[in-house]
């Protein structure tokens, strides 16, 4: 909170306006998850199974420790997710080519076009509340969601710097 500069009108830190916040979040998370739910309840999957299908799907050949990493869950959890999307031919795991330990994930035609599914209603969504809102309210959520996230997964969202500052920066 140290970018707010003094005598700046600060009603949106009273509690009624915190806790509305926090409602919201609540109601668009329902609404943003209702659907998505609906078709993997069809197929007796759940959240976590959609939350795994999107990372492998947004990240191909995704190691099992960055997505561990990504979904901080335990090992024990992701390997039963994981090994049901795998048997039903969602995911394939490949060994990796210079660490045979490795192990990384892919979507497979049938995984890309579950996750198209599940996501079409999501980016939908989105896409209406972007155009309702405009490209200043775009740019002020992305900055309180960015605020939300602690400072490791906030660096990797960071805009990549150019390559002329980093070559000044040898």
């Amino acid at each position: 909170m140290a970018d707010l500069k003094a005598g700046v009108n600060q009603l949106f830190l009273r509690e009624e306006e915190l806790r509305t916040g926090m409602e919201l979040l609540f109601y668009a998370y329902r609404e943003f998850t209702a659907e998505p739910d609906e078709i993997l309840a069809e197929i007796g999957f759940g959240r976590a199974h959609h939350r795994v299908i999107y990372f492998v799907g947004r990240y191909p050949k995704i190691t099992v420790s960055e997505l561990l990493a990504i979904l901080k869950i335990t090992k024990q959890s992701l390997s039963r997710v994981l090994g049901e999307l795998v048997r039903q031919g969602f995911i394939d795991q490949q060994t990796g080519a210079r660490d045979r330990r490795q192990r990384l994930l892919e979507l497979t035609e049938k995984g890309v076009e579950l996750e198209r599914q599940l996501s079409e209603t999501q980016r939908q969504r989105i896409a209406r509340a972007y155009r309702m809102a405009g490209a200043e309210a775009v740019e002020g959520f992305r900055k309180v969601m960015m605020g939300m996230l602690d400072e490791e997964d906030r660096a990797k969202f960071a805009p990549p710097v150019p390559p002329a500052r980093l070559a000044t920066k040898r």
